[in-house]
C-alpha cells in the first residue's frame, strides 16, 4: 500500500518529456542499421500484381545505403517496384550484419521492375547518375567501405552497352575533372534483404530522414551535380 500511495503521488506531468526524449534517442541511433525485426532472406518480394511480371524489365543499381537509392527510384515514373538486397559477393544468403562488415563481399543494391512502355533502361541510367557520388571509390557519402561502393550491375549484353555508353557520355562532359569510378559489372545473384529495409523510408520515416540528413548525401550531390540534380 505503501508504494501504491508513492505512485499515486508520481508527477505523471514529466512523462510525455521522458517519452519524447527517448524517441529522439531512437531516432539519432538509426542509420542504415541492423533490426533485430528480421525475416529469412532469399526469397524473391512480388511485383505489383496489377501490372504481369512478364512485362516487366530489371535494372540493378548500388548506390550507398539502399534506403536511399530505393526511396530516389520509387518516385520515377514507369517504376513499379524496388526491392533492396546485396549483390557481387561469394556468401549465400547473406545477412546485414555480414555485409555491412564487409564479410561477404556484397554490395548495397536496389533491384528496380520497371515498365518499358513507361520509361528505359536508358533513361533510369540518366536519373541515377545525380543520385550517386561517382567520384568516390569504396563508399558513398558518410557510408565507408567496398560494401557502399557506387555500381551498375547488367543483366545482359545491351544493359552492359548502354551503361558504358552513359559512363562514357559523362566522362565526355566534362562535369568532373577527377575520374569516374563507378564500376560497371555483370549481374551475380542478388539476395534480398531482410523485410525490415525493404521501403525502410516509408515504415520509419522519421528515422529515414534523420538518417539521410545526417549522412550529408542531398548536400554532397549538390555540390557535385548542381542544377543537373
Amino acid at each position: 500500500m505503501k508504494n501504491d500511495k508513492a505512485l499515486a503521488k508520481t508527477d505523471w506531468t514529466c512523462f510525455p518529456w521522458l517519452i519524447a526524449w527517448s524517441l529522439l534517442a531512437l531516432i539519432m541511433m538509426a542509420g542504415c542499421q541492423p533490426s533485430d525485426n528480421r525475416n529469412i532472406i532469399g526469397i524473391d518480394y512480388p511485383t505489383n500484381p496489377s501490372v504481369q511480371e512478364a512485362n516487366l524489365e530489371i535494372a540493378i543499381f548500388a548506390g550507398g545505403c539502399f534506403w536511399c537509392t530505393e526511396a530516389d527510384f520509387d518516385k520515377v515514373p514507369g517504376v513499379v517496384k524496388t526491392l533492396s538486397g546485396y549483390i557481387g559477393g561469394t556468401v549465400a544468403n547473406p545477412t546485414y550484419e555480414q555485409v555491412s562488415k564487409g564479410k561477404t563481399g556484397h554490395i548495397e543494391a536496389v533491384k528496380i521492375y520497371f515498365d518499358p512502355t513507361k520509361t528505359s533502361y536508358a533513361k533510369l541510367l540518366e536519373v541515377y547518375w545525380p543520385t550517386i557520388d561517382p567520384i568516390t571509390a569504396n563508399g558513398q557519402f558518410c557510408d565507408i567501405g567496398p560494401q557502399y561502393r557506387s555500381a551498375i550491375f547488367y543483366l545482359d549484353v545491351h544493359q552492359k552497352m548502354q551503361a558504358e555508353a552513359s559512363k562514357s557520355a559523362l566522362v565526355a562532359s566534362s562535369h568532373f575533372h577527377q575520374p569516374i569510378v563507378t564500376e560497371i559489372l555483370p549481374a551475380t545473384e542478388f539476395y534480398p534483404a531482410e523485410e525490415y529495409h525493404q521501403d525502410y523510408y516509408i515504415k520509419n520515416p522519421l528515422r529515414y530522414s534523420y538518417y539521410r540528413s545526417r549522412c550529408g548525401r542531398d548536400a554532397r550531390l549538390a555540390q557535385l551535380w548542381g542544377n543537373k540534380r
